[in-house]
């Protein structure tokens, strides 16, 4: 039997994890927003210790102001840009530069408290340390993309881009998964389901890529390419589709074939976690897990149309972040039925 005084650990701990996660999705939210109001390239410097105190005056401002005029998106996009209006841009970025310190200190503070007391089972300490180290290649990361985007070409990579959402979202989907593990270590599973638990492997997997495209879709602005549905412009099939001489490049750098990879991911997994979950219903599961599937169907039916509004309706910036942050909770949904299902000794009862 477990020392109760360490389930109690666990579960304080779990509480800190689960805050932390909660508190990456509305950085993930925040990111979504500083793109689409296009703030990100408007701090053109990095500065990790002292980058958290704003300008306090005005002529603070107008030196930070004079620098973003050295820098292309001003000089070839925002030249008719007053004080006031870069002020409302720098704000989002600003915010979410800010906010990603904090997440480290929410985490690092707590953790040492934990290890320096001995609260940490056995197992768990290279787990935290790896989140840790996962955090902080994030914000590199994110200065690695804002980087792209002060050069010539006044727009960040979407290879960066992508690569910097999808590094946010593995954060959170582990921190959540060793949340579930601690919370759920000492239940039992007495009816299992490999056929299922494999389905629901390739179900995270597939999400996770379809995050990416939809990554790759905010960085090559293809959102704002067709906004029609259910055809692309006159057609199922697009004019243009696969049209370079590298499919390769085209998958990446097409907007046509880039949106049109993001809508065949979409239909893919509605019909796959359709089926996924008539099976989960008819299984002799517990009704927890079939509760998890049921809640997982429905956040895809939202999601779906989150995507087909924000398409239609030109990608607002509300209905865009909620777009986004629609597919981290579809992504964390999968992530719990999952975890149900290929963890062999836990139950959901």
């Amino acid at each position: 039997m477990k020392n109760p005084e360490q389930v109690y650990f666990d579960r304080k701990i779990a509480s800190w994890l689960f805050i932390c996660a909660v508190v990456i999705f509305l950085m993930i939210l925040l990111g979504g927003i500083t793109r689409l109001t296009n703030s990100g390239l408007s701090m053109v410097e990095w500065k990790p210790l002292v980058g958290i105190i704003p300008p306090l005056s005005e002529a603070a401002w107008i030196e930070v102001f004079d620098k973003y005029k050295q820098f292309p998106e001003y000089q070839k996009i925002n030249s008719h840009m007053n004080l006031a209006e870069f002020k409302s841009i720098f704000l989002f970025e600003y915010a979410h530069r800010v906010l990603g310190r904090l997440i480290g200190i929410l985490f690092l503070l707590p953790f040492l408290y934990f290890k320096f007391t001995g609260k940490i089972k056995p197992g768990l300490t290279p787990k935290l340390v790896l989140l840790f180290f996962l955090g902080g290649m994030q914000g590199l990361l994110g200065w690695y993309m804002v980087k792209s985007g002060l050069v010539n070409n006044p727009h960040v990579s979407q290879y960066r881009l992508t690569a910097h959402l999808g590094l946010a979202v593995v954060v959170y989907g582990y921190m959540l998964w060793v949340t579930f593990d601690l919370l759920f270590a000492d239940s039992r599973l007495t009816i299992r389901h490999d056929g299922l638990a494999r389905f629901s492997v390739l179900l995270v997997a597939l999400i996770f890529l379809m995050i990416l495209s939809g990554g790759l879709v905010a960085g090559t602005h293809a959102g704002l390419a067709y906004n029609t549905w259910p055809l692309m412009g006159n057609s199922l099939v697009p004019a243009g589709l696969y049209s370079s001489s590298s499919v390769w490049l085209d998958i990446f750098e097409n907007i046509t074939t880039v949106q049109f990879n993001h809508r065949i991911f979409a239909y893919i997994l509605f019909i796959l976690i359709s089926a996924f979950s008539l099976m989960l219903f008819k299984s002799k599961l517990p009704n927890r897990i079939k509760a998890g599937g049921v809640a997982f169907l429905s956040m895809l039916l939202l999601q779906l149309t989150l995507g087909i509004t924000t398409l239609l309706f030109h990608v607002p910036v509300i209905l865009g972040t909620a777009h986004q942050g629609g597919a981290v909770v579809l992504f964390t949904a999968a992530l719990f039925v999952c975890h149900c299902l290929t963890r062999p000794n836990q139950s959901r009862q």
